[in-house]
């Protein structure tokens, strides 16, 4: 793995353990000599985390969307800063640019990126390991939803293990280096396997 993509709020929450998981996340990303994607922010959790890589040394790729990059939200001091056409494309980029997705605390974005890297990962579009970092049980009603998903028959157990859960950044990274992406059954998509 040479670089992992953080989705993160464009805040910093109420609890000072969010910005703290942020510091814990970018430290973390350069002691193991790992470059940080992001949105390109230089607000809230994407802000201080970027800010925690490069106080590090490390690598930082911002990717924004150029109407919010002029609105004076893109982070004046990464490594590189590719400004895009629109969120679509900020998200194929990074995803390009990855080797693995981690999601901090966020709002309805953070959200969005995270699912649609998982429903890549069900659906084989890539296999690089996803995964939340859950400060202080921030996501686990992410965790109850896909439990009760699979209970109801809309999610396969085998896709929502796609989706890993650490408590703490070391944890969670030494998951993803010893991630091995599972064969995706296709018998799923056949309606005549259901």
């Amino acid at each position: 793995m040479r670089r992992i993509c953080v989705f993160c709020g464009s805040a910093v929450g109420v609890r000072p353990a969010y910005a703290d998981a942020a510091r814990g996340l970018g430290r973390e990303l350069a002691r193991r000599g790992l470059g940080l994607v992001y949105g390109g922010g230089s607000v809230g959790l994407m802000g201080v985390l970027a800010d925690t890589v490069l106080g590090e040394g490390g690598e930082v790729i911002g990717v924004i969307p150029g109407p919010l990059a002029a609105r004076e939200l893109a982070h004046a001091g990464l490594t590189k800063l590719h400004v895009v056409a629109s969120m679509h494309e900020r998200k194929a980029t990074m995803v390009r640019l990855s080797d693995g997705f981690v999601a901090l605390p966020g709002g309805l974005g953070t959200l969005e990126e995270t699912l649609e890297v998982l429903t890549w990962a069900q659906l084989g579009i890539h296999g690089k390991p996803v995964g939340v970092l859950d400060v202080e049980g921030y996501w686990t009603g992410l965790e109850r939803m896909l439990v009760h998903a699979v209970g109801e028959g809309f999610v396969r157990a085998e896709h929502a293990a796609l989706l890993l859960f650490g408590t703490s950044a070391p944890e969670l990274l030494d998951r993803f280096a010893a991630w091995r992406a599972p064969a995706v059954p296709r018998a799923w998509l056949d309606p005549s396997q259901t």
